[in-house]
């Protein structure tokens, strides 16, 4: 009897089997000329993914909060002023990361489930001389998606570094670094790139570089500085070995293999199944009466959902009778509105049928509470989507 759960929370998500596969193999030396290949060729295929030819990307061992941290060690000295772009849990974790080293941080925030104004960022823009701006492509916490194309310009127009956390977007939602000139875009392995947890990957492009390389003061992380990291990205793509701590063997070739299906599916195409999964998943809410933290659907992820509990429903009960059912879903995690909503991860290798199983698992634990609704509406509404 098949006892395992389709896992659909934002991360950990469901991987390849390939990939789990190359995560599984016998370990290599990192400097075995195999695993030289396959890091040297992750780094060249990461350009393709983030869009940025320019770009020079950097690949870590560590969580995506190391991958917010890295950038914001490099390119901040005591001082410097930053302002953050807040739309929940991780804008404000961003917050702290800059302050730690030494920013003075500006946060313009957005209630829960809202979006920061464009209007307010300019304002804040000309207000003071920011060295850098950050915001949260994808805020895991909300489920509300920025729109990185005009923050990018709105950098550019005020000379401003800007860096986007695309923890939950890079590889699922459409990003394109270089065009839109962004320097910096990082991510985590475990969430659409569908590698498991364990690497921090970043791309930054040549203003953010060269901005780091003028610093006046050491960087203040020793594992982060691109000092250390910066030679071995350039011996590895070079297909040379080079040491500055033990790489995390199996994850690189893991990531080499996840990185080579983006590739082969086209980011275009990409982004367009993300794109309709998430049309599809917000129907099926609709359809069965629920609201969605983003008060805006215009601004709800396409990576992934967040509903709110039908009255008389809690997360107590419906969380592990959707279990039950098959399907394992997230709790909320903005501690606001923490006890008021659920969450839907669909990326990486998330198909149209994950997305009606995890409907219907839904439909069975909202029935088994007690919640009225017209049966078999969720299932239908996604499945319309799908077949448009």
């Amino acid at each position: 009897m098949k006892d395992r759960t389709l896992l659909m929370i934002p991360g950990p998500i469901e991987f390849e089997p390939e990939v789990l596969s190359a995560l599984g193999a016998p370990t290599a030396s990192h400097v075995d000329p195999e695993f030289i290949e396959a890091f040297g060729k992750s780094l060249e295929r990461m350009r393709e993914v983030w869009l940025s030819p320019a770009g020079q990307p950097f690949v870590i061992a560590g969580s995506g909060t190391l991958a917010m941290d890295i950038p914001a060690a490099n390119l901040i000295e005591p001082g410097d002023n930053a302002l953050v772009l807040s739309t929940g849990y991780f804008g404000d974790r961003y917050a702290e990361i800059l302050a730690r080293y030494g920013a003075k941080v500006t946060t313009v925030s957005a209630e829960p489930g809202g979006m920061v104004d464009f209007d307010r960022i300019e304002a804040e823009l000309k207000k003071g001389s920011f060295k850098l701006l950050t915001f949260t492509h994808v805020d895991t916490s909300t489920a509300v998606r920025v729109e990185p194309e005009t923050i990018g310009k709105l950098g550019k127009k005020y000379g401003v570094l800007t860096i986007l956390d695309g923890v939950c977007s890079v590889a699922g939602e459409e990003i394109r670094q270089d065009e839109w000139g962004i320097d910096v875009v990082l991510t985590a392995s475990q969430k659409a790139v569908g590698v498991p947890p364990g690497l921090a990957l970043l791309v930054a492009g040549t203003k953010a570089i060269e901005t780091w390389k003028s610093r006046k003061t050491p960087v203040l992380n020793y594992y982060g500085d691109w000092k250390n990291w910066l030679p071995i990205m350039e011996a590895y793509e070079s297909r040379k070995p080079s040491y500055f701590a033990t790489p995390p063997v199996n994850l690189i070739f893991a990531l080499n293999v996840s990185l080579g299906h983006i590739i082969s599916e086209g980011m275009a195409a990409r982004f367009a199944r993300h794109k309709k999964i998430g049309q599809a998943c917000h129907a099926a809410i609709q359809a069965l009466g629920l609201d969605m933290v983003p008060k805006d659907i215009r601004f709800a992820a396409s990576t992934l959902s967040a509903p709110r509990y039908p009255n008389g429903v809690n997360g107590p009960d419906l969380l592990p009778k959707i279990k039950s059912a098959g399907v394992v879903l997230a709790g909320g995690l903005h501690s606001a509105i923490k006890n008021e909503y659920f969450r839907i991860g669909h990326m990486g290798a998330i198909k149209a049928g994950d997305v009606l199983a995890a409907v219907g698992a839904i439909e069975i634990g909202l029935s088994a509470c007690g919640y009225q609704f017209e049966k078999g509406a969720g299932v239908a509404a996604a499945q319309r989507i799908f077949l448009s």
